[in-house]
């Protein structure tokens, strides 16, 4: 893994920082994420080979625009050799599920994260077939509750990706299927609509 969102209080995000920079015996690069800009200024920075493992670490990344974000996610989904990123966030759904996929998700003291909280849930759906799926979301009325059951679905995909006996590219297309919902349920999307067409999709 070489992309890593840091969830839960600033305060406690420094010393998680620190520990992660040397579980992966690399020096920290500090570097601030906002706008487009940003992330050209960063993209021409690791054109550059780095001889020595380098964390660049982004604070508060719920802050950068949309835009900018998109044009980082490239980054996350094609790593270069001796760079890791870190980035943190008091809140997981502030980010962007695009960026929330491709990392592995450390709730640092104090935090809150949803990865685990209603994981057997998530289990049980996943193991229904269609016509259960559809009957399961059918019970989903409230938008807020739709929202949180995608990205509780998304976290434990994503968490699952690397376990043994997991299909991959399959898992990945899931996990695609999945980031589709939740974007369209936070941009108001029917909830039935989505949420059927997850149970629908889903492999």
């Amino acid at each position: 893994m070489h992309a890593y969102l840091l969830v839960g209080p600033t305060d406690n995000q420094q010393s998680a920082i620190s520990n992660l920079a040397k579980k992966l015996n690399a020096k920290i690069l500090e570097f601030s994420i906002n706008k487009i800009e940003d992330t050209r200024n960063l993209n021409n920075l690791i054109r550059l080979s780095f001889d020595s493992p380098t964390l660049i670490y982004c604070e508060n990344i719920q802050e950068a625009g949309e835009e900018a974000l998109n044009a980082f996610l490239k980054n996350l989904e094609e790593p270069q050799e001796n760079i890791y990123f870190a980035m943190t966030t008091p809140s997981v759904r502030s980010v962007l599920p695009t960026i929330v996929s491709r990392c592995q998700v450390i709730k640092t003291a104090g935090g809150r994260q949803s990865t685990n909280e209603n994981q057997q849930e998530i289990e049980d759906f996943l193991s229904m077939t269609t016509g259960e799926k559809l009957s399961y979301i059918d019970k989903i009325k409230d938008r807020n509750m739709a929202i949180e059951f995608a990205v509780n679905m998304v976290f434990f995909m994503h968490g699952s990706l690397h376990k043994n006996g997991v299909q991959y590219n399959s898992w990945a297309e899931d996990i695609k299927v999945a980031t589709k919902t939740l974007s369209g349920l936070k941009a108001n999307g029917n909830v039935n609509l989505q949420l059927s067409n997850l149970a629908i999709n889903l492999k």
